[in-house]
């Protein structure tokens, strides 16, 4: 069994991810502690802890993102050091702030390199004085909206309006024309107030179907970089993956060399360590530019160790503790391929989250498959969190082995009780343009051309419903007896977002 000089870690996280987590710390000898809401109790993650601490109410505003709560848990249980996982408080600089005056190790990028990257505008700003390319727009965020149709216009329509303060596809949207600016504008500010508590957006040029591609990289605290070739995550609803690969179909090796030493510039120029995702949108003649940087672990990290050999929550633990990178940049291959498609309670119709009791469970198996689950039979489906449920993850000699196992694992994959997007993923792994490997980020509105503009106003009734979800049981306190779910509007199946 393999050593780390972490005795303990918390994961300050739940499902999929936090299990991942733990499985790591497993073979490393390393006591896994975590955290769970009222909500959480019976769920997968706290059942595989070794030590598990409840830390509030369902609603995450109230557990999971509390972090005085998490440190408080890190310091009774005596843990060394806070794995983040993705979401929540993965990028947040507040957390690594807060292990920083404790003296507890937050494994990720420290608190200034964290708010350095998180920043987008400034973060344009720094990998251009990199040499990086970037997508034209502007470089200060603005919140007026004069100012925004005047770069609107020196940019050309059509044109992408962006949070400055977050991602994961809040806060953002497309402006086809003028007419559209002030309510796309005023829509947008509002969402990224929210989500973010900023409502500064920024504005880029909107490329027309470009491909969404990523740069896994690697850090350690004595100057050495590496990155690990790239991800395609170019299969997205509303600015959200879905399914992702390794290698893109477009990349050649020549391409790869470029963006990946691009990569590894931005990381060296924000004095960033650790793991962290550098993202790139490709276009049709295979020019690259620089989107963002991600300072945590991704959710599609799975294909990465596949295709390398590297386990990249290990190397995050190592790197944590003070250790030089293992590998140079020449020990990483590239060996086959894999694809990842994400497994959500999610009516694959509408995409409204579907939440209750898993009556039965069936999960794939078999040569070349991998399965990370939040879920066991049995399970309810909570209301408060992201759908996102589980991943699977197919390995094969190519590409075509590859999407032949992920077409038999799927097929194998039963869940009931609830409704998943299990029947989605099957439709685009059957499309032909995706087979032949010739898509791109609007390729899903020519699946389902519908699709689109629907979920954008399911999405809309989804984030107001899950607002006012989360306040229901401060206000069931304060006046007990008046049914919550009249206070709060819920309809059926809608719930919040985790990451």
């Amino acid at each position: 069994m393999a050593t780390s000089p972490f005795r303990k870690i918390l994961i300050a996280n739940r499902g999929e991810i936090a299990i991942r987590v733990m499985r790591a710390c497993r073979e490393l000898g390393i006591t896994a502690v975590t955290v769970y809401s009222e909500a959480d109790r019976a769920s997968k993650h706290v059942r595989y802890a070794d030590e598990a601490y409840e830390i509030g109410p369902p609603p995450s505003t109230e557990s999971y993102l509390r972090i005085d709560r998490i440190i408080d848990v890190a310091k009774i249980s005596g843990c060394q050091a806070i794995h983040p996982g993705y979401g929540f408080l993965a990028e947040n600089p507040e957390l690594p702030k807060a292990c920083e005056a404790e003296g507890i190790i937050f494994i990720g990028p420290d608190s200034k390199a964290m708010a350095l990257v998180g920043d987008k505008t400034q973060a344009r700003r720094t990998v251009e004085a990199a040499g990086i390319p970037i997508i034209p727009g502007i470089k200060e965020p603005i919140e007026d909206l004069k100012k925004a149709s005047e770069v609107a216009t020196r940019l050309g329509y059509p044109i992408l309006l962006k949070a400055a303060g977050g991602g994961g596809g809040k806060g953002m949207r497309v402006v086809e024309k003028e007419e559209e600016l002030k309510s796309s504008f005023e829509r947008a500010q509002s969402e990224a107030e929210s989500a973010f508590g900023n409502p500064a957006i920024y504005i880029e040029k909107f490329l027309i179907q470009p491909r969404h591609i990523e740069i896994q990289i690697l850090a350690d605290h004595h100057g050495n970089i590496i990155h690990l070739n790239e991800r395609e995550c170019s299969i997205q609803r509303r600015y959200q993956k879905l399914i992702e690969e390794s290698p893109s179909p477009i990349v050649d090796p020549d391409l790869r060399e470029k963006m990946g030493e691009a990569a590894k510039r931005a990381i060296r120029a924000s004095g960033y360590t650790n793991a962290g995702t550098v993202e790139f949108l490709v276009d049709q003649k295979k020019n690259f530019y620089f989107l963002e940087v991600n300072a945590r672990l991704q959710v599609e990290h799975p294909v990465t160790e596949l295709v390398t050999g590297v386990d990249l929550v290990k190397e995050q633990i190592r790197i944590a503790a003070g250790e030089p990178l293992r590998y140079a940049q020449d020990d990483i291959g590239l060996k086959g391929a894999a694809i990842e498609c994400r497994i959500s309670a999610e009516d694959p119709e509408t995409f409204l989250p579907s939440t209750g009791k898993i009556t039965e469970m069936i999960e794939p198996a078999g040569p070349g498959v991998r399965v990370e689950s939040g879920i066991y039979e049995g399970y309810e489906v909570p209301v408060y969190y992201d759908p996102l449920i589980a991943k699977v993850i197919t390995w094969g000699r190519d590409r075509k082995e590859a999407l032949s196992r992920m077409v038999r694992a799927l097929e194998e994959y039963r869940i009931k009780g609830i409704k998943t997007t299990i029947p989605f993923h099957k439709r685009i792994l059957n499309y032909p343009p995706f087979i032949e490997g010739n898509y791109h980020t609007q390729t899903i509105t020519e699946v389902e051309p519908s699709m689109e503009n629907h979920h954008i106003e399911i999405g809309a009734v989804a984030a107001t419903i899950v607002a006012m979800a989360e306040t229901r049981i401060s206000i069931q306190k304060a006046r007990p007896g008046i049914n919550p779910w009249k206070l709060s509007g819920r309809v059926n199946g809608l719930r919040g977002s985790g990451w």
